[in-house]
């Protein structure tokens, strides 16, 4: 009974190692074919449609959680902030909550729902119809023609969206704030300044995270399993994985920024 439950961990382990060996050929694979043929005008013209369908689609939901997370915190933090007789400073607060953690994190977890699982879910189908092998039969490689340019789209809309939320999610928060708890509208701005840092590192990494989401879910699409049942657990497992390397890498950035503002500037402002 012991071994037999040492044999099923180190299968378990073993599985688990050579996915993440496959989702890294995968990734490579990506990423060679984006060096060669990024600017070829085939790739450009499969990539318009792609930017369509992760960008403009993407707007309302992107839009409506950036906004009400401005609201959320304003609501949430200004009894704290008027017990101390600081409520003018609470908008330096919410803004520098949502442009450099809340807007990237968030933008980016819808993201990986909406974006992710629909993009899982239809190279998922390709792949179980054998349309994907199908490709392959007429010497054109899937990767090239279906995932690169997923995968640019999601890399490089992912910070315009991010953008997005954070200008909604400001406003958001100053409109409940000044029109609805009676903070004075020019003390709150006055209050509100943030770095030119702090916004282009949740930028920066709004970045990184497009790039997860659009890697992850076209792995999950082209290793989904036969049947209906197969694509949906590649939709699932798309999305679960994408918002654990979501936070994962968002930790990484934290730290590596702070030691990167404090080398440059010293500690001054870094709280």
């Amino acid at each position: 009974m012991p071994l037999s439950l040492v044999e099923r961990v180190g299968s378990r382990a073993t599985d688990m190692l050579a996915a993440v060996g496959a989702f890294f050929a995968f990734a490579g694979r990506t990423f060679g074919w984006v060096f060669r043929s990024l600017f070829k005008w085939k790739t450009l013209r499969l990539l318009f449609p792609q930017m369509y369908e992760v960008g403009a689609r993407s707007v309302p939901v992107v839009g409506v959680t950036g906004a009400f997370i401005g609201m959320v915190m304003a609501v949430e933090t200004v009894n704290q902030f008027k017990a101390i007789g600081q409520e003018t400073r609470i908008g330096a607060v919410i803004n520098l909550s949502v442009v450099k953690q809340i807007g990237p994190v968030l933008a980016a977890v819808m993201l990986a729902g909406r974006v992710g699982g629909a993009l899982a879910a239809e190279l998922g189908t390709m792949n179980v119809t054998e349309q994907l092998d199908a490709l392959r039969v007429m010497g054109a490689d899937p990767i090239r023609y279906l995932v690169v340019p997923r995968f640019m789209a999601s890399l490089l809309l992912t910070p315009v969206l991010t953008a997005y939320s954070d200008f909604l999610g400001v406003l958001g928060g100053w409109f409940i704030a000044v029109f609805f708890l009676g903070i004075p509208n020019a003390p709150y701005w006055q209050n509100s300044h943030v770095e030119l840092w702090q916004i282009m590192e949740g930028l920066i990494k709004s970045v990184f995270f497009g790039g997860t989401i659009g890697l992850m879910s076209c792995y999950k699409g082209f290793t989904s399993g036969a049947g209906a049942s197969g694509v949906g657990r590649a939709c699932t497992e798309s999305f679960v994985a994408s918002f654990l390397l979501i936070i994962v890498e968002n930790f990484i950035f934290a730290e590596l920024s702070k030691q990167m503002y404090v080398s440059l500037y010293g500690v001054r402002g870094i709280f």
